[in-house]
């Protein structure tokens, strides 16, 4: 079974968020552990999923949405190639735009400047059209420096619980692109 490390972004998922759904009912799903979802704490956070991703003991999926997508980016950027080739992929949703004075709240700017550099193992990015934490364009800008596949979901907001997805089973559904039988390809990757 494929571990899959769920990483929320600022304030924790909450009860109704997809991540805490799939905590629950999807085989194979945990949280990274954090001391405070609610104080960002850029080494702690980072050294948190460090901690995780070392103690799977077969390659994991991450999963991290808002905040939690710059956490990932920033322990990419700094993690040694041997440990980044340990991931079997990662989905980042509703990336929060850490480097705008707009889209980001105060306490997130901890994890200012958003890292650019390729991520070193097959990566997507799910957007909405209207998210108010990052613009579209540069949830692609994103994607196109991490070396990433754009999705774009439609008006979902910043895809959490206020966005009534439930379970969201279209987001599950995208970790087929890692969790299959099958490498990541094209074809998987371009189901929009």
């Amino acid at each position: 079974m494929t571990k899959i490390l769920l990483i929320p972004g600022l304030g924790g998922p909450g009860p109704n968020h997809w991540q805490s759904r799939w905590e629950k009912s999807r085989p194979g799903c945990s949280y990274i552990a954090q001391s405070d979802w609610n104080i960002p704490d850029h080494h702690n956070w980072v050294n948190s999923l460090d901690t995780a991703v070392r103690a799977c003991s077969t390659p994991p999926v991450l999963v991290a949405h808002s905040l939690g997508c710059a956490m990932l980016a920033h322990w990419a950027s700094q993690a040694s190639q041997g440990l980044c080739a340990t991931i079997r992929g990662a989905l980042m949703v509703a990336p929060g735009d850490v480097d705008s004075e707009t889209h980001t709240a105060a306490e997130a700017k901890v994890f200012a400047p958003m890292p650019l550099s390729p991520l070193a193992f097959p990566t997507i990015v799910v957007a909405s059209s209207n998210d108010p934490y990052v613009d579209l364009h540069r949830a692609q800008h994103f994607a196109t420096a991490w070396g990433a596949e754009l999705i774009n979901i439609g008006a979902c907001g910043h895809i959490n619980a206020n966005s009534r997805l439930g379970n969201w089973d279209q987001g599950w559904g995208f970790l087929d692109a890692f969790t299959g039988p099958a490498s990541v390809t094209d074809a998987t990757l371009s189901r929009a």
